[in-house]
């Protein structure tokens, strides 16, 4: 069985999974396949979200792994995410809890605030997860919710054990510096889109700095979009056949493009989440930490960086302008 290496979370020295195993597209019996076959590998974070709508799947792949004795609950790092429409006190602890039931576990490891963006409640009853529309035809609604609102609420549910760590996500550092300041319980983690097109330099370096430890998610840039035919991922070199990064796998016996891309972000002391749909796919993206990259060659990796962000609300909703 294959193990990942950690990352000591400087607010509780916990040591957090550098590899985990990201759940996002999995769906139906396929999530619940995936996440049990992560954990036989050696997967111990499992990155999920409300908003991915398969966490009554994923659950049930942690349940299975469990009975069959592959992992005890301590072991596994199990995540999630508050969606935009429960940022209200009064609904942050009912999304926590309905996803805590979904997944059925009794807490979260880190659980993160997944946009920093309010919008108007939508009712589990009206549609779960809710996603960007307010109801099915009408773009976002958003709601005059300060971000201070929903983490003292969230700082209420680690109080009470329901949450381990708080985490923010597609954060800018200037929002996170101004939570620094009022957080009484301060995150732990920032997960924000990292690959080798949109490095992130400066956002790392400050989160780093502020002992908030980092969390790239779609390492693979383009590949993860195509999916949705956007225009972005549709005219941008695939990072797997891109001659920087073909040319240092070659130069590395053995190791795969996509090991390079991952082997990147980590040697940076990232962590990593990403998704696989094959067992082949998880234990090649494990053993990426095997990898040791010259400095030249992360260099020349990170001189692909062009600012191209893939997850950004702008592109799709007007007036989502939320990112810098």
């Amino acid at each position: 069985m294959l193990t990942s290496p950690v990352i000591k979370l400087q607010r509780t020295g916990a040591p957090m999974p550098q590899v985990g195993f990201g759940t996002w597209k999995h769906t139906g019996d396929k999530a619940t396949e995936a996440v049990e076959a992560a954990l036989k590998v050696g997967y111990r974070l499992l990155d999920c979200a409300a908003d991915y709508g398969n966490e009554k799947e994923c659950g049930l792949g942690l349940k299975h792994a469990i009975d069959e004795g592959i992992v005890k609950r301590h072991d596994v790092w199990v995540v999630s995410k508050l969606w935009n429409t429960f940022h209200r006190k009064e609904h942050v602890r009912a999304a926590v809890k309905k996803s805590l039931a979904d997944w059925g576990v009794d807490y979260f490891d880190i659980y993160y605030m997944h946009f920093p963006i309010s919008l108007e409640f939508v009712p589990f009853e009206t549609r779960y997860p809710p996603g960007w529309f307010f109801d099915g035809k009408s773009q976002v609604k958003h709601d005059n919710v300060p971000i201070q609102e929903t983490w003292e609420a969230l700082e209420e549910l680690v109080d009470e054990g329901l949450i381990r760590h708080l985490g923010v996500s597609n954060t800018n550092s200037a929002l996170l510096m101004d939570l620094l300041k009022y957080a009484r319980v301060k995150p732990s983690v920032l997960q924000i889109e990292i690959h080798p097109y949109n490095v992130q330099t400066r956002a790392v370096a400050y989160a780093q700095s502020q002992g908030v430890a980092v969390t790239a998610y779609s390492s693979f840039g383009p590949l993860g979009w195509l999916v949705f035919g956007t225009s972005k991922s549709a005219h941008t070199q695939p990072l797997f056949t891109h001659p920087v990064i073909t040319a240092i796998a070659a130069k590395h016996p053995g190791s795969t493009p996509p090991q390079v891309v991952l082997r990147w972000a980590t040697q940076r002391g990232l962590a990593i989440i990403p998704k696989s749909d094959t067992v082949e796919q998880m234990e090649q993206n494990m053993k990426s930490s095997g990898i040791k990259l010259s400095e030249e060659e992360m260099a020349a990796i990170g001189m692909l960086d062009m600012g191209l962000r893939f997850n950004d609300p702008a592109d799709g909703f007007e007036g989502c302008h939320i990112f810098s």
